[in-house]
């Protein structure tokens, strides 16, 4: 299914941007551009504007609307063609903390600036993604830069946890950093890397908790996914596997089930060009074989998927996608379900 899909425009990154499910109620955070055939690249105009966005769905993702939110436009400064067009929002500001992470309808979206070694910042909602404030401030945690995205968890009233990407000392991306605010967001610390600094690259993460102190996260390489492990609340990190072989490059979505199990989801750039999916039914230790979604891509500039749970034991896995070669670029959406 087309989640949405608009000729000549680009809809891109749901990993980068968040997922988010209150039963049938679904939202799916996006980049909505421009687009621009670029085959050595992503097909987005970035000399015309582009934003964030989101889709939102009531019947479990059978049916869409699109939203843009003033709240989570970036800010002045940011992207040249949104400040020459208007599309700018907020300077960021620092939070004033005492954000109540556990309340019902509370959100958050980390975004970097249009560098591997930028700032980062953060917006929040109360409301379910129908308000935002922000952007708030996110430190440098004193590294070369940050490239911050969407992936954390919630471990109280005032205290989150969040995995982000930071450059290298060579200001090259990156790797990942966990880092935790237990003042509702008025402070961050870093608390630990996640792995050796890389020859190339590690980026990227989606974690899940899978115990009180546990938690496993899985970390986009150059061309496949490794999984990392952390038992005391991410202060130190284990490496536990090379979760995919050559994918050719893609962000992963790791998701717990009700059951227990993890499901890995992610996006094949080798030909046939799609949607996968690889299940553990030990935390991460072992994984199945390939669960193939979609395969028939346009190119490998595709992917980038955030994965839920629906009511009944389905999953809705959102990503970005075209069938055919030079087109523009929709969020697609399948339903599908792990199995017993």
């Amino acid at each position: 299914m087309k989640v949405y899909s608009e000729a000549g425009r680009y809809g891109g990154w749901p990993a980068n941007h968040g997922a988010w499910s209150w039963g049938s109620e679904l939202l799916v955070g996006f980049e909505l551009g421009y687009f621009k055939d670029n085959p050595k690249g992503h097909d987005i105009d970035y000399n015309r504007p582009f934003e964030p966005a989101l889709a939102r769905s009531l019947d479990a993702g059978k049916t869409w609307t699109l939203e843009r939110p003033e709240g989570l436009r970036p800010p002045p400064g940011t992207r040249a063609p949104n400040d020459q067009e208007g599309v700018v929002g907020k300077a960021p500001v620092n939070c004033p903390g005492g954000i109540d992470f556990t309340a019902p309808g509370f959100i958050i979206t980390f975004r970097m600036s249009s560098t591997d070694d930028g700032d980062s910042r953060f917006h929040y909602s109360m409301d379910r993604g129908h308000t935002w404030e922000g952007p708030c401030k996110l430190p440098d945690f004193g590294q070369p830069g940050t490239a911050a995205r969407t992936d954390y968890l919630v471990n109280g009233k005032h205290d989150l946890t969040a995995l982000i990407t930071a450059a290298k000392l060579d200001r090259k991306e990156g790797r990942v950093l966990c880092i935790r605010t237990r003042d509702g967001g008025k402070t961050w610390n870093m608390v630990s890397f996640v792995g050796p600094s890389p020859e190339d690259y590690a980026i990227m993460p989606s974690s899940v908790r899978v115990g009180p102190t546990d938690i496993v996260t899985a970390i986009r390489r150059r061309r496949w996914i490794d999984v990392y492990r952390s038992v005391n609340n991410g202060e130190s990190w284990s490496f536990v596997n090379q979760a995919t072989l050559d994918i050719g490059g893609n962000p992963p979505s790791l998701i717990r089930l009700d059951d227990g199990r993890l499901v890995l989801t992610f996006g094949y750039r080798l030909e046939p060009y799609g949607i996968r999916a690889r299940i553990s039914s030990d935390n991460g230790l072992s994984w199945g074989n390939d669960i193939i979604l979609r395969q028939d891509g346009g190119g490998t500039d595709i992917g980038y998927p955030r994965t839920l749970q629906l009511p009944g034991g389905n999953l809705f896995t959102a990503y970005y996608y075209n069938e055919n070669a030079g087109k523009e670029r929709y969020i697609g959406g399948t339903i599908w379900h792990p199995g017993r």
